[in-house]
């Protein structure tokens, strides 16, 4: 009996092997599909080594320097952001941001103006789109020094010379302290402002789900982000730093700080209402006993913000001058560092979008994530024209905008597809345009020259111009292609399995 249960035939053998040798075919067709893809994105670094070889030709570098403090005396005034930067983390390029360019008030023409919490009709939210792709390809560099470049970040380390540290302890404590403070501001503001346009008494500019929105903005998406992901996180890992500075580096990578980047989009059209209903806010401001007030609630996101890195950077100089020996967690700080000061920078250009005026037809909404915004000196071969100009990468396409004293005025845009860039020297790129997307040389021309000031700036905007290209790439080269997910692979070959055994 025993010798009848396990003797097997070839039939028997043939139906268990068919699922494995199916997953085996499927696996071999999806790599065949997807080589072609691969070998674009492995190609895609040709461009960005090219352009931090010509940068570091003609410009000069701020490097990292063990056994320096760094400065940590930016901060976030009236709402603004300022860049921060560290010594320890980065051999990076430090760039001064640039005066204002955009007018504090807003367009004084309604049909100018945009608002990129709303969709053409200005009723509903709108969902920015994203690039399903290959996210990591969007993440900041990061480029870690010779103290932290080693194999010793691979593996754990004794965390516990690191909390020996009173000051380090306090720094963590504080930050930690800090979240969950932030957290309940957010969750008091939104209860004593985020009902006002409900209210019987309210004016007109206030009522509605819509003027809810152009008040308070996205500040329900950020509140939703810190108290369900990054506080727990911050909580569950206070004895493993390491665990911490990674996961919270992960959340940059996937994007899920964009909403920050949509709250100072719509910081102007916010205080354009607040200064327009002042008085009523006052009195509602009376009636709930809020000594702060909503513009001291509506600026705390930007302060937040700004107050990470300063933290980090305090955190770095302690590590460094205590000496402590554990790399791995140096190199995962100074990598979350790296993200929010990055971060920091787009949040930053981010508040002249809404002020892009003319656009016509183009949604701006529809043009997925904002990633950077330059100015450059621009020349305009069709039209031969030059002139100051500030250019915006979206991930569908460029946006080409004239400085006109305290306004943008829209120029042109092209879609990814359709474009070249060729870099002409440390400081100057050119792009090309093809038509209708045909890649040959007689169909391409070139379209403009953009020069700026220093070559870092053209090493940073090559750099954000090429991955959004090779995403795009990557999506249409994938567009229309067999793939099949592992999971669903393996659920069909296991009913197969099943079906051959037992019902036949």
């Amino acid at each position: 009996m025993l010798y009848g249960l396990i003797q097997l035939s070839w039939f028997d053998a043939t139906s268990a092997a068919l699922p494995f040798i199916t997953v085996a075919l499927l696996q071999l067709l999806n790599a065949f599909l997807t080589d072609q893809t691969t070998r674009q994105v492995k190609a895609a670094s040709e461009l960005t080594t090219a352009a931090n070889l010509i940068a570091e030709d003609g410009t000069t570098t701020a490097t990292a320097t063990n056994g320096k403090t760094p400065a940590a005396s930016n901060n976030a005034v009236n709402g603004k952001l300022q860049k921060q930067k560290s010594e320890h983390c980065e051999d990076s390029i430090t760039i001064v941001p640039s005066a204002p360019v955009c007018s504090p008030s807003p367009p004084s023409s309604a049909r100018n103006s945009i608002n990129l919490l709303y969709n053409n009709n200005g009723n509903n939210h709108t969902i920015i789109p994203h690039t399903p792709f290959l996210p990591e390809i969007l993440s900041d560099e990061y480029h870690e020094d010779e103290d932290t470049l080693s194999l010793e970040n691979l593996f754990p380390c004794d965390q516990s010379e690191i909390y020996a540290s009173k000051k380090i302890s306090f720094i963590i404590d504080e930050l930690i302290q800090t979240e969950v403070n932030y957290v309940n501001n957010l969750r008091k503001g939104l209860k004593n402002y985020g009902e006002a346009h409900a209210r019987a008494d309210a004016p007109e500019a206030l009522k509605g789900a819509d003027n809810r929105l152009r008040l308070l903005g996205n500040v329900e998406d950020i509140l939703k982000l810190h108290e369900e992901q990054i506080l727990p996180l911050m909580l569950r890992n206070q004895r493993d730093l390491k665990s911490m500075f990674d996961e919270f580096a992960a959340y940059f990578d996937k994007n899920d700080f964009y909403c920050y980047v949509i709250f100072m989009m719509n910081k102007k059209t916010s205080m354009q209402l607040r200064q327009e209903q002042r008085e009523w806010l006052q009195n509602l401001q009376n009636q709930i006993n809020d000594k702060l007030g909503i513009d001291s609630f509506l600026v705390q996101p930007i302060q937040r913000l700004t107050r990470y890195p300063l933290l980090l950077q305090q955190f770095i100089s302690e590590f460094y001058k205590s000496g402590i020996s554990c790399k791995p967690v140096l190199a995962s700080v100074c990598k979350l560092e790296t993200r929010l000061r990055r971060l920091l920078e787009v949040v930053n250009q981010a508040e002249e979008v809404p002020a892009i005026d003319e656009l016509g037809e183009l949604n701006l909404p529809a043009q997925g994530y904002f990633r950077r915004a330059t100015e450059f000196e621009a020349y305009h071969h069709r039209s031969r024209k030059k002139y100051t100009a500030k250019v915006f990468l979206f991930d569908r396409c460029l946006i080409c905008t004239e400085v006109r004293k305290r306004r943008l005025a829209y120029r042109h845009h092209y879609d990814w597809s359709t474009l070249e860039l060729q870099l002409n020297g440390s400081k100057s790129i050119t792009v090309l345009l093809r038509k209708s997307g045909i890649a040959s040389a007689t169909s391409v021309k070139e379209e403009y020259e953009f020069t700026a000031s220093e070559a870092c700036a053209v090493t940073q905007w090559i750099r954000c111009a090429r991955k959004i290209i090779e995403i795009d790439r990557v999506e249409a080269a994938m567009r229309g292609k067999f793939t099949l997910p592992m999971d669903l692979v393996l659920g069909v070959g296991t009913a197969i399995w099943l079906i051959w055994n037992y019902l036949y």
